[in-house]
């Protein structure tokens, strides 16, 4: 049997991206038009509304997860392909701790700004990204590859204690 060629391969995990792409934006555009449609359910019950919104954000990047698993098995046996991607994920991981060290100034955390909703959106979508960078890790075949993703799985995991660790601290703070 003919193996399939590397172009086809990743043609397909391509068009598995722009289907997640495509099918996240229609799903942010009827949640939206939920929103304009009966503000007054948004008025009445936002912790419900940010709840659901989360779970999209879960759920989108959860769909994220699965071209992003065909992609590395497909890279996984060129060294120079895998580098790069791991390059990658060492850069989102560093967006992490600049989200939080952002999120932290209260300009930032109390304001209408969108880069406050960026910066929530990123650091609760932490966990995801840990999980596609675990499995990055243990996919990788190549030690440059590996310790890069070690790092970026390192960095994830700490911004994620910090961000614990300022949350029961801020609680902390407001009960005594």
């Amino acid at each position: 049997m003919k193996p399939i060629p590397f172009r086809v391969q990743l043609g397909v995990v391509a068009a598995a991206y722009a289907a997640v792409l495509a099918t996240a934006i229609v799903l942010v555009y009827e949640r939206h038009m939920q929103y304009v449609n009966h503000p007054e359910d948004v008025a009445a019950s936002g912790g419900m509304y940010a709840f659901g919104d989360w779970m999209l954000e879960i759920f989108i990047g959860c769909m994220l997860l699965v071209p992003t698993f065909l992609l590395v098995l497909i890279i996984r046996r060129f060294e120079n392909l895998y580098t790069g991607y791991s390059k990658i994920l060492l850069g989102l991981s560093l967006t992490a701790p600049i989200c939080l060290g952002l999120f932290s100034i209260p300009a930032v955390n109390q304001g209408t700004m969108l880069l406050g909703e960026i910066c929530v959106d990123r650091l609760f979508g932490s966990p995801i990204v840990v999980a596609g960078l675990v499995v990055s890790r243990l996919l990788a075949r190549f030690d440059r590859a590996k310790r890069l993703t070690s790092y970026a799985l390192l960095i994830e995991v700490l911004t994620l204690v910090l961000m614990a660790a300022l949350f029961l601290f801020a609680a902390g703070a407001h009960q005594g």
